[in-house]
This record gives C-alpha cells, sequence and structure tokens, in this order.
C-alpha cells in the first residue's frame, strides 16, 4: 500500500493552538541574547572600522577643501599684488608718456618759433629787395614822366592849334605842373 504525503498550508480547522515563534515566550531569552551579541557585532564593526574610515574620508575631504580654499586666497593675493603692480606701472608708464609728450610739444614750438623767425627775416629781406626795386623802378619810370608828359602835352597843343608849339614852353609848363603834384 502506498501511503502519500502532501503539504498543505491550511490552518487546521480548530485553530491549532501553535503561535508565531518569535511572539512565544520561552523564546525570548534566546532572542534577546542573539540581539545583544548581533548589535554589539554590530557596534564594534562601525566603530572599530567602518566610521574611523568614514570619518578618515570625510577629514580628508575636508583638509584638501581647506588646502584648496587657503590655495585660492593664496592665487587671489598673487593677483590682487600683481594687478595693484600693473596699475603702478600702467600709471608710471601714463607720467613718462605725458612728460615725454611735453618735451616733444616743447621742442616742436621752439623748433617751429625758430622756423617762424627764419622765414620772417627772408620776408623781410625780400621785401626790402622788392621795396629797393619798385622804389628804383619809380625812380626810373619818374625821370622818364617829364619827357613823356612835355612829348604828350606838345603832341596835343599841335593837334589842338593845328601847329607845333614851343618846346621851351611846354617843357617849363610840365615842370612848373609836377613841382606843383610833388608838393
Amino acid at each position: 500500500m502506498a501511503t502519500s504525503t502532501t503539504a498543505t498550508t491550511e490552518v487546521p480547522a480548530g485553530g491549532g493552538g501553535t503561535k508565531f515563534p518569535p511572539f512565544e515566550s520561552h523564546y525570548f531569552a534566546g532572542q534577546l541574547i542573539w540581539l545583544v551579541i548581533f548589535f554589539g557585532g554590530l557596534y564594534l564593526f562601525l566603530s572599530r572600522w567602518a566610521l574611523p574610515r568614514l570619518g578618515g574620508t570625510i577629514q580628508a575631504r575636508h583638509d584638501r577643501i581647506a588646502g584648496d580654499v587657503a590655495a585660492a586666497a593664496a592665487m587671489k593675493k598673487q593677483a590682487d599684488d600683481a594687478e595693484k603692480a600693473y596699475q603702478d606701472a600702467l600709471a608710471a608708464a601714463r607720467r613718462d608718456a605725458q612728460g615725454i609728450a611735453g618735451e616733444v610739444r616743447a621742442r616742436l614750438a621752439a623748433e617751429a618759433d625758430e622756423t617762424r623767425k627764419k622765414l620772417e627775416g627772408e620776408l623781410g629781406e625780400k621785401l626790402a629787395a622788392a621795396e629797393a626795386t619798385i622804389a628804383a623802378t619809380k625812380a626810373e619810370a619818374m625821370s622818364h614822366v617829364e619827357a613823356i608828359a612835355t612829348d604828350t602835352a606838345g603832341a596835343i597843343v599841335e593837334r589842338l592849334l593845328g601847329k607845333g608849339a614851343l618846346q621851351g614852353d611846354i617843357g617849363g609848363a610840365v615842370k612848373t605842373a609836377l613841382a606843383g603834384e610833388g608838393a
């Protein structure tokens, strides 16, 4: 005869009277001992190995950040010092440039003044020479005016009267007229 074995998950009809094992009181002492052992071991593991490594990592990260902040502050100070040196050099260069520009302006003004004076001297000489030429030309022209006036007056008298006048009379009249203009 064959016997069959079957497993069922059904609760027997009368409730069976068995409780869930962790809730049975005669297991409490063993469970508390294992609880203390487990949490004691967990505490030892965390306090001796995991937390020191985690704390070391956090401290290393903190130190690295502090070092980076200190290095950044040092670099900022160097950059500020470099900027101040640049500004000082720029101000000195501007002062030097203004000084050089002032010197160049003064030198150019002196050269321009010297050139102006030289040109004024040359123009004065040319003006004096031109005035002398004009005076000489005027004197020469004035020396011929009397002869031209005498010839012109003689031609006018001959045309008006139909006969020529005496050159001596015309020459005296012209001299008298020219003497009256010159006075």
